[in-house]
């Protein structure tokens, strides 16, 4: 099935007589009415019993599903094989949603296939993402938000993935809690292409136990199972949850809380983030014996599959997790950035600081402050001041080889060195220089003409001083 074709059975689907000429509006009613008729009364969405058959009512409750689709307009994001924006849902909704609510009351509602990308990872290789219709992202929203609150009391204290007022610096910072507790020794386990292989047997199982409501899961079966389209070609999905719409972290999390209970049950600690888990021990021998004895359940009971090459037994000062290193300093175990994350931010600066990149002042200026407020605002709590200001320094230098390169000619760098208060002899020498971009970038009469303080002034923002921001903050 070629995507114009995914795109012209959506049409006959679901599309409005008048054509869809969908229009944006400001109004705060029109977005609360966007899916269901005034003239349709709410289900009780508190009902704290949910018997069996009416967690689907809940799901398609007028208010549930408003709330769906403003998380889902507020997150934007890319359009599915239909080709739909977000932009456009409102319109559509208000002339389709009632009938989408009765489809899937009635069991009829048939999901769209994803569109599936692909996007590059560290190690060289792609991490296989599905994106949804935008329709379908309103109705997985809503039968998250519904779920969501029936799994969070049963998830583990030690899980933080895609979990309501917890990050990923609770999970560091739990970490090292358990290191300083003397759990030294880890296993940092790496699950294969997880949310590629779920068993989707498995995982009905699973969500059987807790939802009685069989129309619930006949409809999530349907999005396992809806497929996905790749390079205009239909595959099935006969495995795997993909990732990319709102219930798939969910499902992801439903999934390895067995994982999680059974660790509880065996008395180890642990802490995961999604499908990155750290075990930790306090000696080499018992790290070792308990990735000997927890392999088989991953694999024999869940049907996951660990990766033998990366998960490894390791002293906590050689793991990498989310991002972070640790170090035993003077008052225990500290956060640092690791390695891989500073080679990445390096590459990143220096992607963001290349001339050919550089073609609009004012948007450099924005996208190089939006990548150094983002990455300090998730490494801050690393121990990092000698290293930002050592970065700083390297990225100061390379802006100032742009503007070098920009001037271009000798004229046009003279006449720039003068009006940034260069005397006339040194703006003539430099200007003349025959040495290479990267060379001039650190002559002092540059450095004088393009400091720290001017640039700043100017609006570029440095890694150091937006870190001592966040840390005195």
């Amino acid at each position: 099935m070629k995507v114009t074709e995914v795109k012209r059975k959506e049409s006959t689907k679901h599309c409005c007589g008048n054509g869809c000429l969908w229009r944006d509006s400001a109004e705060h009613e029109e977005e609360t009415e966007a899916l269901i008729d005034k003239r349709i009364a709410q289900n009780n969405a508190a009902d704290a019993d949910r018997q069996a058959s009416g967690l689907l009512e809940e799901i398609v409750s007028r208010g549930n599903l408003n709330r769906a689709y403003k998380r889902v307009k507020k997150n934007r994001g890319a359009g599915g094989v239909d080709g739909m924006k977000v932009d456009e849902l409102l319109q559509y909704l208000k002339n389709n949603g009632e009938e989408i609510r009765q489809s899937i009351l009635a069991g009829k509602y048939q999901p769209q296939p994803v569109r599936r990308v692909e996007i590059p990872k560290d190690n060289g290789k792609t991490r296989k993402l599905g994106i949804p219709t935008a329709v379908d992202r309103v109705i997985q929203q809503a039968i998250a938000q519904v779920l969501t609150p029936i799994y969070e009391p049963k998830f583990a204290e030690t899980s933080y993935g895609f979990r309501l007022k917890r990050s990923a610096h609770d999970a560091l910072k739990k970490s090292r809690e358990y290191l300083n507790a003397g759990k030294v020794w880890t296993v940092d386990m790496d699950l294969e292409k997880f949310f590629d292989i779920v068993n989707q047997s498995k995982l009905m199982e699973i969500l059987a136990r807790d939802i009685k409501d069989g129309r619930v899961l006949s409809l999530i079966h349907k999005y396992l199972r809806a497929g996905v389209v790749w390079c205009g070609r239909f595959e099935d999905t006969e495995v795997g949850v993909p990732q990319g719409g709102p219930l798939s972290p969910l499902c992801a999390n439903i999934m390895l809380n067995e994982l999680d209970h059974e660790l509880e049950r065996r008395g180890h600690r642990f802490v995961r983030y999604a499908d990155d888990m750290v075990i930790f021990c306090g000696s080499k021998a018992s790290a070792e014996q308990t990735l000997e004895h927890i392999v088989p359940f991953i694999e024999k009971r869940l049907f996951l599959k660990v990766n033998r090459e990366k998960t490894v037994v390791a002293y906590a000062g050689k793991i990498k997790f989310l991002g972070y290193g640790f170090y035993k300093g003077r008052k225990g175990f500290a956060l640092r950035v690791h390695a891989k994350s500073k080679a990445k931010m390096k590459a990143r600066v220096r992607e963001l600081t290349s001339r050919r990149t550089v073609n609009d002042y004012e948007k450099w200026k924005a996208d190089l402050k939006r990548y150094v407020v983002g990455w300090v605002n998730y490494y801050k709590l690393a121990d990092m001041g000698a290293y930002l200001q050592s970065i700083d320094e390297w990225m100061r230098r390379r802006i100032r080889m742009v503007f070098w390169k920009k001037w271009k000619i000798v004229r046009t760098r003279w006449r720039n060195l003068l009006k940034l208060g260069i005397s006339n002899r040194n703006a003539g020498i430099l200007a003349n220089s025959r040495k290479g971009y990267w060379r001039i970038a650190s002559s002092p009469i540059l450095q004088t003409a393009l400091s720290s303080q001017r640039l700043e002034k100017a609006g570029f923002q440095f890694f150091y001083s937006y870190y001592r921001k966040s840390v005195a903050a």
